[in-house]
């Protein structure tokens, strides 16, 4: 191509941008009259504007200038629609083309999956005489971006099967959908190819290759394919630090994304969402408010799932006010943002508030979605709030017409359970129209627990057990529940079937952050090297809140001991230990937040908190408040 045309094409391609499409067409007219495909310049330049009235005026020039028969004008006339969403008019384009070619589907295909049409574009894809590798890396993609992993695997079968050879599109979509479906025995068929045509190391084969392990929770595997890789990029930092996050290695992704930075690379919004959500897993709010600060220095904090993230960070550290002011600080907040905030509420037992932001962001033109309904009905159950509880669930169903899943009826079984009404529970599980899991029988089971209902846990948990005999959990709440109402039988009996079945109780882990370092502690756990102190300084609070009229419950000791090795086993447990770890180590009235990985009802004495520390703040991993008594005592700035 000479210089004078080169020249010419630039000059048409920014008048064209500028919308200036008469003057372009008129400037030009000899040249694109004597060759047609210098109009996919003007066509081309016009995507970017997303104005259908100029993908008009230039679909008019084209036909008026007798260049609408030309293929390779009209293949770029139909991408212009495709690109700019109207796919009405690509479509009576695509019928009406004199010299349609595979690129015509494929561009048409393309389009329909942008807007997620998903049955248009199989209809042009089963309509099409000829197929090449795009077309079907086209359909196989858009199914596997929206979920229809099965059908996305389906597809890629009957491809190979027609001989077909696969490229890093195919094998990248393909592990993706492996990864929906945590298909890792199809997932390592597709690495077995990859390695056999030679592209197990490609950038996108591989980082979907770790993608589609971890996501099946096969952290080790994901791991060593990121390592071999004999070039990372970000996209491949990110796989692995997501990998971590999502398999519940919340410190080795804090490790990760160090390594990511010496490495040189910059983290991006998806790198924060990972990182910033394991800071939220382990509330170190230290670390958090670092990585906050490179976030913002990086311009990735007007990002919704950033934002989001965010929110939920400070929340779960017991920051209501910094979550607060990350949502109105964002300019632009969407349902998400909404959602978010809500639920911080909600875990902050700021059952009212959660309500009054919910109809603020009605009166705002905000529709609420699933999650949103979620977090309401989560703050009206840790709040107590069911009669406000039930009309939302009603709201949700009814105004909005959206189907409620396992998470909303396990919220309203909570609500229900909590308020003493266990019958209406325990009917609700059984006429719901999911099948019941094992965490919502649990629900059921606390609440039999609260209101000492040993009778109903006793029938509920046998049946329970049936359908879940490998899940410890439940052996040690019906333990419990038992061994609150002194039915040492029936305790000996659980424990019994526990050791038959060879299933042992998650140990009791409480952590705490001081100075940007995390440190953990076990019940009666004297592998410390400040042990010996911590054990006398129990002592001296325990003695100084005695004579504040402290009494231990010693009744929440659910064991068949007396009454001093019941306060020994009380003054020992790991949150204990953990908090007085925190008051020998930070100065006075500094904020204690002590993180624990059960969801275990307790509560500090009201002596301690008086005296020795200005703000608590219990944050449970699992996202729940561990009793009401907690979040009345603390949440709340006590």
């Amino acid at each position: 191509m000479g210089k004078s045309c080169t020249s010419s094409i630039e000059q048409l391609t920014t008048l064209c941008s500028k919308g200036l499409i008469k003057q372009a067409f008129e400037t030009f007219k000899s040249e694109l009259l004597s060759d047609p495909s210098i109009f996919s310049h003007l066509l081309k330049a016009c995507i970017p504007t997303k104005l259908l009235s100029l993908s008009k005026q230039l679909h008019s020039l084209l036909i008026t200038s007798g260049c609408s028969s030309d293929k390779f004008a009209s293949n770029h006339l139909l991408n212009l629609y495709s690109k700019i969403g109207d796919l009405q008019s690509a479509s009576a384009l695509f019928r009406h083309l004199p010299r349609r070619n595979i690129m015509s589907g494929n561009i048409l295909i393309n389009g329909f999956v942008q807007k997620g049409d998903l049955e248009s574009a199989q209809k042009v894809f089963d309509e099409m005489p000829e197929r090449n590798v795009a077309t079907w890396n086209a359909m196989v993609t858009g199914l596997v971006q929206f979920e229809f992993n099965e059908e996305g695997l389906g597809l890629f079968k009957g491809m190979h099967e027609l001989g077909f050879s696969m490229d890093v599109f195919t094998l990248g979509s393909v592990l993706r959908g492996c990864a929906g479906l945590r298909e890792v025995n199809a997932g390592c068929q597709v690495h077995g190819y990859a390695v056999k045509c030679g592209l197990e190391f490609n950038l996108v084969v591989g980082s979907s290759l770790a993608h589609m392990y971890m996501r099946s929770g096969r952290l080790v595997e994901g791991e060593k394919v990121i390592k071999s890789m004999p070039i990372r990029n970000v996209v491949a930092w990110n796989t692995l630090i997501a990998g971590k996050a999502q398999n519940g290695q919340s410190e080795g992704v804090l490790g990760q994304y160090n390594m990511m930075k010496i490495a040189g690379f910059r983290p991006d919004k998806i790198t924060f969402v990972s990182v910033l959500s394991s800071c939220s897993e382990l509330a170190t709010l230290g670390q958090g408010q670092q990585i906050h600060a490179e976030a913002i220095k990086s311009g990735v904090c007007s990002v919704v799932a950033v934002t989001s993230t965010l929110i939920t960070m400070y929340s779960r550290c017991g920051c209501l006010e910094d979550a607060l002011k990350a949502f109105w600080e964002c300019e632009g907040a969407d349902v998400v943002l909404w959602s978010s905030v809500i639920s911080a509420y909600g875990f902050h037992g700021g059952g009212e508030e959660a309500i009054k932001l919910f109809e603020q962001m009605e009166q705002e033109g905000f529709e609420a979605n699933d999650v949103t309904f979620l977090s309401l009905l989560y703050a009206c159950s840790h709040c107590g709030m069911k009669e406000k509880g039930l009309k939302l669930f009603d709201l949700m169903v009814q105004k909005y017409g959206l189907i409620p899943k396992l998470e909303h009826y396990t919220c309203v079984v909570d609500l229900l359970g909590r308020s003493g009404f266990l019958k209406e529970a325990e009917a609700m599980i059984r006429s719901m129209p999911v099948k019941a899991d094992a965490i919502v029988w649990s629900t059921l089971l606390s609440a039999c627990k609260i209101h000492k209902n040993s009778d109903m846990a006793r029938r509920i948990g046998q049946d329970v057990l049936r359908q879940n005999p490998e899940d410890s959990a439940l052996y040690v709440l019906l333990s419990n529940i038992h061994a609150s109402a002194k039915r040492w039988e029936d305790v000996s009996e659980v424990r019994t079937a526990m050791r038959d079945r060879k299933l042992k109780k998650e140990p009791g882990i409480s952590w705490l952050e001081i100075k940007n370092k995390v440190y953990q502690f076990r019940m009666g756990d004297n592998s410390h090297p400040q042990y010996t102190a911590i054990d006398l300084y129990l002592k001296e609070l325990r003695s100084e809140m005695k004579l504040h009229g402290y009494e231990p419950d010693t009744g929440s000791v659910l064991h068949d001991m007396d009454n001093e090795e019941k306060e020994y086993d009380l003054a020992h447990h790991s949150e204990k230990l953990a908090i007085a770890f925190g008051l020998m180590n930070t100065p006075e009235g500094v904020p204690l937040r002590v993180m624990k990985n059960l969801r275990e009802g307790y509560t500090v004495p009201q002596p301690l908190s008086q005296k020795k520390v200005s703000s608590f703040a219990p944050v449970d991993q699992q996202n729940l408040p561990f009793t009401n008594e907690t979040v009345g005592l603390f949440a709340r700035g006590d």
